[in-house]
């Protein structure tokens, strides 16, 4: 009986693959064939027959990357993004997947505005999706059956105002949230009443150098201070969003038992004052960027293990409205299609091995989120793929940007390491910098936690 042919076939790529005594991975030269949207076959050498074969000689094929925190701002500010535009950013960044968070117009903090996102993405998104619900003062007591819902990634709390108007400041709700469910709750974690105490320092300067002296790391540090202490009291295990100062990695890195750690490619790239001096509000994001010794700081956490993934915090405004003299400026910045190719070049620079990059942007973000049949290349998984030319040197420029703002906080940087392939379900949708097939995102799936 004849061999049914994998509907594609990636061979001589340097794969990146569990490891088989730990929970870590291991770089080793096989080929990867798929059948139906899922890994068939890991060898040394596969031979076909094959409908499609990807020649990954000279590439590092990694499972799919998973994006876990970002914006797109559908429904209510499409102008700035949507579902169909920022996951086409993410393919052509080498995201196969991506968590949409729910400050959106309605908030998404109700089965009805859950369920109509689901289907605003059915047969739009280009990467796969999965959608959080916020938590808020008006659904504290429905959280634990929020957070079951299918494709449902978690739950997120803003502790500090941010874009959008979900807000949850004080302790007794956010004891409440924390005692609804089972699943590891999604923290912004700084502190609404200092925010507020000190935003005259914002209007008064009116200058984005003075975001992170208006935000500062006393508003953080409080913040994520007071979160731990509710989350040991309840036992609830939390996840603590783009944490940007060092004080805060010196308190979560002996509490790993309980609080897991994003951050991201921004704040271990960008620092203040330069990237004011450069870029002005174009830099202004919540948590704010800010001086070199918080990036050298969360830089050692990434590397001893106290950060657990990486996230863009993609979160797109347009030129029109950055413009707005400060602090009228929104914060947040685009970074979804930037993620993978900044991250690469820091690689490259010797600042992280490639194993650390890959496993905190899928084997780890599968750990923390609970995901189901993804984060690595294994047989029986979904066979969502990002292959990489490490050697390949480009400059990140706003016209290569397909989110809907056009611009990047890196426009202009020389990187080397670069996306050549995406493949999502077993098919390739991106190629040497061009959607191929669009439209190919399924919802994702999460283990039960209950039991």
């Amino acid at each position: 009986m004849s061999q049914r042919p994998f509907d594609l076939l990636i061979q001589g790529g340097t794969c990146l693959l569990p490891h088989p005594t730990s929970t870590g991975l291991i770089e080793q030269q096989a080929d990867i064939g798929i059948i139906d949207g899922r890994i068939e076959k890991i060898a040394t050498s596969l031979q076909g027959p094959a409908l499609k074969t990807i020649n990954a000689t000279g590439l590092h094929v990694l499972p799919g990357v998973i994006d876990s925190q970002v914006h797109f701002r559908e429904p209510g500010l499409t102008h700035k993004e949507d579902l169909e535009s920022g996951t086409r950013a993410a393919i052509l960044g080498g995201v196969t997947s991506i968590f949409e968070m729910p400050n959106t117009n309605p908030g998404t903090t109700t089965a009805e505005a859950f369920e109509d996102k689901l289907n605003r993405a059915k047969d739009r998104a280009h990467c796969n999706y999965a959608f959080f619900i916020g938590g808020a003062h008006d659904n504290v007591n429905n959280i634990a059956e929020l957070e079951l819902l299918p494709h449902c990634s978690g739950v997120k709390i803003f502790m500090g105002s941010s874009t959008g108007t979900l807000l949850v400041e004080d302790d007794e709700t956010l004891e409440k949230i924390l005692r609804q469910g089972h699943r590891r709750v999604i923290f912004h974690s700084e502190d609404e009443m200092r925010l507020r105490e000190r935003k005259h320092i914002a209007t008064e300067m009116a200058d984005p150098h003075y975001h992170p002296v208006w935000r500062d790391v006393e508003t953080a540090v409080n913040s994520t201070t007071r979160l731990l202490k509710l989350a040991r009291k309840t036992g609830r295990k939390i996840h603590v969003l783009h944490v940007s100062t060092g004080e805060e990695m010196d308190l979560l890195k002996d509490q790993k038992d309980i609080a897991t750690v994003e951050v991201l490619p921004q704040h271990l790239t960008l620092y203040a004052p330069d990237c004011y001096d450069k870029l002005g509000t174009y830099a202004q994001q919540n948590p704010p960027i800010r001086e070199k010794r918080h990036m050298d700081r969360i830089w050692k956490a990434v590397l001893d293990g106290t950060v657990d993934v990486i996230g863009s915090d993609h979160a797109p405004h347009t030129k029109e409205e950055k413009d707005r003299p400060y602090p009228s400026s929104p914060s947040g910045v685009p970074g979804v299609q930037t993620l993978v190719p900044i991250m690469l070049n820091h690689v490259n620079e010797g600042r992280l091995s490639l194993i650390r990059f890959v496993e905190m942007v899928t084997a780890n973000q599968a750990r923390v989120f609970g995901i189901v049949n993804k984060g690595y290349l294994r047989q029986g998984f979904d066979a969502d793929v990002t292959i990489v030319d490490m050697k390949k040197q480009k400059t990140i420029d706003n016209s290569w940007i397909a989110s809907k703002c056009g611009w990047t906080p890196f426009h202009g940087m020389q990187v080397k390491g670069w996306m050549t392939h995406t493949i999502v379900g077993g098919k390739l949708v991106m190629e040497n910098d061009e959607v191929i097939l669009p439209s190919q995102g399924q919802p994702v799936n999460f283990k039960d936690t209950r039991s």
